[in-house]
């Protein structure tokens, strides 16, 4: 026999399609209406979990417990996350007992459809939607919507989260005559403690200042608040190889300068040093800036020159601070050369 005569059949024959079964809201209206009256409760009660979850976020102290968890977290992730199961078992059911029920067959092809399988497919898409019943049940959908809708208020009202505005927050705790101290053990600097070619960082010594009645200015939180926003770095290089604005000529001592230690781009903290350069890099995004050039940026996204602190000798030898920062310190933002101006006139 030969291979043209072997003939070639289907190791399994094909069951072909099932016989098609109606589901029970398929011939009961009343059960239909009933089910769709269900879907929207539960995407209306999603919708009022959302509302709760903005409320808690508000209302609740993020102290405060319940059974011995975070009251605040328990019941944000109660809340979100009840709404996100009753929309996704919503959404479920309206597909599995209101939408079209029937079965279709799709052949696949290797080649790109043809013009006229494009067009059948937006035939039968259009199909789809008519076949959801978007349109004919206006409860469903606009429940749906409502609920999808309420589900950016947590988005919106968690912003909070990200920090205050950068309004306000234009000055820092340095003040003429506050010493520069050494951030790791507290000691005030002399210049004969810096060589050339040192970097030190340091720190306003606020935290040694007490009002009139002997308390402490700033404690906890709030002193290190304060700290980290006036942190600085001090460096020393040979006067020769300083390049000071008109203005800046006496805000150094002896070679020794002083600048912030926020990077200007987005406010990270910066310290690697060049010696021979006197460039300062910061770490995270590679913005470089000058020293010796009165900070200016040389490379990287910064825009802004590091603001720089100008210094004195005290009394008993110590370097001072003859001021604040006269430049914004910090991360940049869209307001700032707005809020630069209102500085310079305050000062």
């Amino acid at each position: 026999m030969s291979d043209s005569e072997i003939e070639v059949s289907e190791p399994i024959e094909n069951p072909g399609l099932q016989e098609h079964q109606e589901r029970p809201q398929d011939v009961d209206p009343a059960m239909a209406r009933r089910t769709e009256r269900q879907i929207s409760a539960m995407f209306g009660v999603a919708t009022l979990l959302l509302l709760g979850f903005c409320v808690a976020y508000v209302v609740i102290d993020k102290d405060q417990t319940f059974l011995g968890w975070s009251a605040m977290n328990f019941t944000l992730g109660a809340t979100l996350g009840g709404a996100l199961l009753l929309m996704g078992v919503g959404i479920i059911q309206w597909a599995k007992k209101l939408m079209g029920d029937h079965e279709i067959v799709e052949l696949r092809h290797p080649v790109a459809s043809t013009d006229e399988d494009r067009q059948f497919a937006l035939e039968e898409i259009n199909k789809g939607l008519d076949e959801s019943g978007i349109g004919r049940r206006p409860l469903i959908r606009n429940s749906l919507l409502g609920a999808v809708g309420a589900l950016g208020l947590p988005a919106v009202i968690m912003l909070g989260d990200l920090g205050p505005l950068p309004h306000g927050q234009r000055n820092t705790v340095w003040k003429k005559g506050m010493r520069v101290v050494n951030d790791v053990s507290g000691t005030p600097i002399k210049p004969s403690d810096l060589e050339v070619g040192s970097l030190v960082n340091g720190e306003p010594a606020i935290m040694y200042e007490t009002d009139a009645e002997g308390e402490r200015v700033l404690h906890g939180k709030e002193l290190l608040q304060a700290k980290s926003k006036a942190a600085v770095i001090v460096v020393r290089m040979r006067p020769e190889d300083i390049t000071p604005e008109k203005g800046r000529e006496n805000w150094g001592v002896d070679g020794i300068l002083c600048y912030s230690k926020i990077c200007t781009h987005v406010g990270c903290p910066i310290s690697l040093y060049e010696q021979q350069t006197h460039h300062v890099l910061c770490p995270c995004h590679q913005s470089t800036f000058d020293l010796a050039d009165n900070g200016k940026v040389i490379f990287g996204p910064a825009h802004r020159a590091l603001p720089q602190l100008p210094l004195a000798v005290d009394s008993e030898g110590y370097l001072i601070a003859v001021s604040d920062f006269p430049h914004i310190v910090g991360p940049s933002y869209p307001e700032l050369a707005r809020d630069q101006k209102k500085l310079d006139k305050k000062s």
